[in-house]
């Protein structure tokens, strides 16, 4: 006498590999056959029904025989793919912002080495006193009155230095954007 599929999934989820294999045998080609409809592809139905077999020893254990065991492998194989699905989505979704993500931080990159490299050429044209001031207060991250000991200076000089650099600084951008 042939044992019903209850059956065999009871002594499956007690441990039983023989009505494992028996239940697996026998559904099998059920399980693919949802998977494919599900997502459309051989092949990740062909992964697909691998994962639930793999995964079937576990999810026996909390079938409860309140349905035909049919109508729960069923749910199962729908709720696998429900999940693959999500697990897609959220992958590219992920790589899709992550490419954005890239992009926008090499663009800032080279929006920082665009500003560097400007700075550095505007350096250039500042008196050796300025570029000597802005080197310990902004390079070095000096206060003012740490920068005025290092030159000798008053600090009221130092101040007075700064704010020449961004005078001058800020008259280079206007004739640049003039230009």
């Amino acid at each position: 006498m042939e044992q019903t599929d209850e059956w065999l999934a009871e002594a499956a989820a007690a441990g039983d590999r023989e009505a494992f294999s028996r239940l697996v045998e026998r559904h099998y080609d059920r399980i693919f056959g949802l998977s494919w409809r599900l997502t459309g592809s051989r092949t990740e139905a062909e992964d697909l029904a691998q994962d639930i077999c793999a995964a079937l020893p576990m999810k026996l254990r909390g079938w409860r025989g309140e349905a035909r065991f049919t109508t729960w492998l069923y749910r199962v194989v729908v709720n696998a793919a429900h999940d693959l699905r999500r697990r897609q989505s959220a992958s590219t979704r992920a790589s899709l912002g992550w490419g954005d993500w890239e992009l926008a931080r090499q663009d800032a990159m080279g929006e920082a080495r665009a500003a560097q490299e400007w700075l550095a050429n505007a350096m250039t044209t500042l008196p050796v006193e300025l570029r000597d001031t802005v080197a310990l207060v902004l390079g070095e991250e000096m206060t003012q009155a740490e920068a005025a000991a290092v030159l000798g200076l008053a600090e009221g000089t130092v101040a007075w230095r700064m704010s020449e650099v961004k005078k001058r600084l800020r008259a280079m951008v206007l004739g640049e954007a003039r230009a």
